[in-house]
């Protein structure tokens, strides 16, 4: 990842990266300030080392989640980053008891708006619209002020004529928000399909966890569709898919290796070579002239 920044954008998106207190460097010497350990493996690591790693376990490969900032840092080239919407939010429209308490608390807590950043930028030279869904905020659900920053990007992509790509990370429609949660599926699906139709390449890349409303509807769209290892993929839950039908669910059900092998998926992708396989995908189709091929 360059962590080097310079101007002002990049400037704010570094003290972003670094508000998500995952990119910071390490000078105290307590055990618990310099290790954590793998939520996977249980094995202590070195946070300098995670961090090289990308925040990918280097003893048994967990990826763990990132940050919407950071993840744009590690996929946008150096000094193109844009964001788009950076201060859209959406208030409490049915009056939810605490919802609006809770909102101010993530905002506080996390340093976003809501629970997706979308930024313009280039990833191996080629122009691009990205969309990253953060877990940190509410569980990444979907609400009214999600489903519309999607809708625009892709509207976005559309009208600047440039490839669009969502990273999905989702515990699914937000309840706090209703019916108007659900409508999100079927603006951001619409939207999706407008850019689609309009000859727009659009990647879906599907991180840990991506469920429920998200998977029902853009993270299901992609003309190209990415997975990262180990990511837990599907609309409901095993346990409640297990508890419904009454059946022990196959070992690896709903993650990114099974529904490869199912066909759901298109390839399953380290992290360390997200950008350069993306980077490939948009070099091939820019060459074919059209995104569709």
């Amino acid at each position: 990842m360059n962590t080097r920044f310079s101007g002002r954008k990049q400037r704010m998106l570094r003290l972003k990266v670094l508000r998500e207190g995952q990119a910071v460097p390490v000078h105290r010497q307590q055990t618990q300030d310099v290790f954590t350990k793998c939520p996977a493996c249980g094995e202590a690591v070195a946070k300098v080392q995670l961090a090289k790693s990308l925040y990918v376990c280097p003893k048994c490969g967990h990826h763990q989640p990132v940050g919407g900032y950071l993840r744009l840092a590690m996929l946008l080239d150096h000094g193109t980053f844009q964001e788009l919407d950076a201060k859209l939010t959406a208030g409490d429209p049915l009056h939810f008891p605490s919802y609006g308490e809770k909102l101010a608390n993530q905002r506080r807590r996390t340093g976003l708006a809501d629970a997706v950043v979308a930024a313009k930028g280039r990833i191996g030279g080629n122009p691009v619209v990205v969309v990253v869904m953060d877990s940190r905020f509410m569980m990444g659900s979907m609400g009214v002020a999600v489903g519309e920053k999607i809708a625009r990007a892709a509207n976005t992509a559309r009208r600047t004529k440039v490839p669009l790509i969502i990273f999905c990370a989702s515990g699914g429609a937000r309840m706090q928000e209703g019916i108007l949660s659900l409508m999100q599926m079927a603006k951001t699906a619409e939207a999706i399909t407008q850019f689609q139709d309009a000859g727009g390449l659009y990647i879906s890349c599907l991180t840990h966890p991506t469920t429920g409303g998200v998977t029902a509807s853009f993270a299901s769209l992609g003309d190209i569709t990415l997975a990262e290892p180990g990511a837990l993929i599907g609309f409901a839950g095993p346990r409640v898919i297990e508890q419904t039908i009454g059946q022990t669910l196959p070992e690896g059900f709903q993650r990114s290796e099974y529904l490869l092998e199912h066909g759901f998926v298109d390839a399953v992708v380290p992290r360390n070579q997200l950008k350069p396989t993306i980077a490939r995908l948009l070099r091939l189709h820019s060459k074919g002239g059209t995104v569709h091929g």
